[in-house]
């Protein structure tokens, strides 16, 4: 039991003691309840055996100021530790709160880092809460009321002064609840206020939170087929990504490369194998190679990790370049045989070569799928529609994409 109290008592001078010094990152190791640190739980543990800790808390003058922090995050702790997830989560979030009302009146930034620790672990509570009241039968909530509680964090630092720069990082917090719960559309507010908000300048804030932010970003634009834009942003992202977090980089290029393919630039099978994607392989290959037959096989063998990941209709839509390329190997053949003829290709020599590949398309369907290479100008040329021949320009019959989408 004295050694419970000890225990206890070393935590609460150790919480006045970074308030009182300003010391952020201090006070910010105090408040990880989830990081399962040895001498959080060792408290947790003394908090479990000695059962009046809150006495100890209010009756203490240096400590009592902090009552309304102090005591839910014991709890928290406590909770945690006996794996009560909820309990946990309900606890963090009311000593989260009142944190908040005491970050409102310190007028520096000192404790931003502290803040942070309080962003992080609302949302991993949250999530190990929903499980936890899943398990029960019951409906998933807290990760939802953790999103409510950071946006009122993000109002709090969203104004002039040095706390602002803290606004990114809870900015990010909010995509992962946002992405997680399925709620994407909730992003675009906190989007507006970082974007076009005068009082922030976009490169002030910490390299790692503009990484995540360009990150999650991206994804959005590539939901919203907003290659360009998705393009700049997972590139940014890409870029300034650290190249010791070798999976950060691999979670970037998993969205970046259904980009790049879609405005026609092929990344090398050395890139693809260092991070992992292997999945991508035989995409690419197949954009090599006007292999329709292996995008399909590709694509069907990985459905459920592209569909999970968001990308599956942007390399569907690979097709037409897959058939571009087809096209483009029959004309290199036909004019090795015949230069003078190369830019005639009959259409029932593109219906045999499909047939080869495995794939059934009678004439009428080739020509369909002509037509909307030459309207999408992939192919430059026109059709001689009775004799069933498609007549290709001969100047530059197949223009490069140049880094625009085919839709474009």
């Amino acid at each position: 039991m004295g050694e419970a109290n000890r225990q206890i008592n070393e935590y609460l001078n150790r919480f006045s003691d970074a308030v009182s010094y300003q010391d952020g990152k201090s006070l910010s190791r105090l408040l990880s309840v989830s990081s399962d640190s040895a001498s959080l739980l060792s408290l947790a543990d003394a908090l479990n055996i000695f059962q009046d800790a809150n006495r100890v808390i209010r009756q203490s003058e240096k400590h009592s100021q902090y009552t309304d922090i102090l005591v839910p995050i014991f709890r928290a702790l406590q909770s945690y530790r006996l794996r009560n997830l909820v309990e946990s989560y309900i606890a963090f979030e009311r000593a989260s709160n009142a944190f908040i009302q005491e970050f409102r009146n310190w007028d520096s930034a000192w404790a931003l880092e502290a803040l942070y620790v309080i962003a992080y672990e609302i949302r991993i509570l949250a999530e190990r809460a929903d499980v936890e009241l899943a398990s029960f039968g019951k409906t998933p909530e807290k990760l939802k009321g953790a999103g409510s509680f950071l946006m009122k964090v993000f109002g709090v630092l969203a104004g002039k002064g040095p706390k602002r720069v803290g606004a990114l990082y809870v900015t990010c917090q909010l995509f992962k609840i946002y992405f997680k719960l399925g709620t994407v559309h909730l992003c675009r507010s906190v989007i507006r206020s970082i974007e076009t908000a005068r009082i922030f300048d976009f490169e002030e804030f910490p390299v790692r939170d503009k990484v995540t932010y360009m990150y999650y970003t991206g994804r959005l634009e590539v939901y919203n087929e907003n290659f360009p834009a998705a393009d700049h942003k997972l590139s940014y992202a890409l870029t300034h990504c650290s190249e010791r977090k070798e999976e950060n980089i691999r979670m970037i290029l998993k969205y970046l490369i259904p980009v790049k393919l879609s405005i026609g630039i092929l990344p090398r099978d050395s890139l693809l194998r260092k991070f992992n994607l292997n999945e991508y392989r035989d995409v690419v290959l197949a954009l090599r190679r006007g292999d329709l037959r292996l995008l399909r096989h590709a694509l069907q063998e990985h459905e459920d990790r592209f569909l999970r990941s968001g990308v599956y209709l942007v390399l569907e839509k690979l097709e037409l370049q897959v058939y571009q390329r087809l096209i483009k190997k029959i004309y290199i053949i036909q004019k090795q045989k015949d230069p003078n003829k190369a830019h005639q290709i009959k259409l029932d020599v593109i219906v045999k070569v499909l047939k080869w590949l495995q794939i059934d398309m009678d004439i009428d369907e080739v020509e369909c799928i002509m037509s909307i290479l030459i309207y999408k100008n992939l192919v430059k040329g026109y059709f001689a529609h009775k004799s069933k021949v498609a007549v290709l320009s001969k100047q530059d019959p197949f223009p490069r994409l140049n880094g625009k989408p085919v839709s474009s």
